[in-house]
């Protein structure tokens, strides 16, 4: 058993276990002071717990994303070959990182432009590569376009065909699972690698794009039908349908 947990907080303990069970890792269970084993490779602990325990190769247990350091302690590496953070884009984004074709984070983003997480992750897997699904084309462009600020329109996406990638879940559409399941096959399937600012030129919208969008912010407001140059900014990526809907309601209000 080459993992040893060593903690005095439950919590640290209950996530440690419950992880290691579900990857199927023996590990010895110690008391803080307790000998530990000549076989333990990487010691699970807390953050409270950390300085007092001495052992060369430590890992600190603040949620189930421990898994990735100490997978690439074990497997004596400090990062996986190749990691992908796949978005499967929409109004409420679904995200993974599948490393060496394991999923390792899940995510769930409140809008295209809640990015921050995507160069997080970038941070955390300096050799990543965003690859993202190549439907819901006004969010996508929308959230390419947050990320070509940050990261330049040079930075190059694999875009991915997304194509039954989003499963039914029981039987019945739960959208959140859904999006989630959608970037962990989005994640596993290949793609072509396009610049940024290639893929947010956009045409200029057509009449029928207009009138639908502004059928849809009908349905989403309950009653608001927005402006058709508000309609145009949607299309073009320049907003949220929301932000449409809320810059409507304002110019109503005066």
């Amino acid at each position: 058993m080459r993992v040893a947990i060593i903690t005095s907080d439950a919590r640290v303990y209950y996530t440690a276990t419950k992880v290691l069970k579900e990857y199927n890792i023996p590990f010895h269970s110690l008391r803080m002071g307790d000998t530990i084993p000549f076989d333990v490779e990487v010691v699970l602990t807390g953050e409270k717990d950390y300085d007092k325990i001495d052992f060369p190769v430590k890992v600190i247990v603040g949620n189930e994303n421990f898994i990735d350091e100490l997978l690439a302690k074990l497997e004596g590496r400090e990062r996986f070959k190749k990691v992908y953070i796949a978005i499967d884009p929409g109004e409420r984004p679904g995200l993974s990182v599948v490393a060496d074709n394991r999923v390792v984070e899940v995510h769930h983003l409140k809008s295209p432009r809640d990015v921050g997480i995507i160069i997080d992750l970038l941070e955390k897997y300096p050799a990543a590569k965003i690859k993202i699904g190549h439907g819901a084309k006004r969010q996508r462009i929308l959230m390419l376009k947050a990320l070509g600020d940050l990261l330049g329109c040079d930075y190059p996406v694999i875009v991915v065909n997304e194509s039954r990638t989003t499963p039914k879940v029981g039987g019945i559409e739960v959208s959140q699972v859904q999006d989630i399941v959608a970037a962990i096959n989005i994640g596993l399937r290949d793609g072509r690698q396009v610049p940024i600012g290639e893929l947010i030129e956009v045409k200029e919208p057509t009449k029928r794009e207009i009138e639908d969008i502004k059928r849809r912010s009908r349905e989403l407001s309950g009653m608001i039908t927005i402006s058709s140059k508000l309609a145009r900014e949607v299309a073009l990526g320049n907003m949220t349908l929301e932000e449409a809907i809320e810059k409507q309601k304002r110019r109503r209000s005066r």
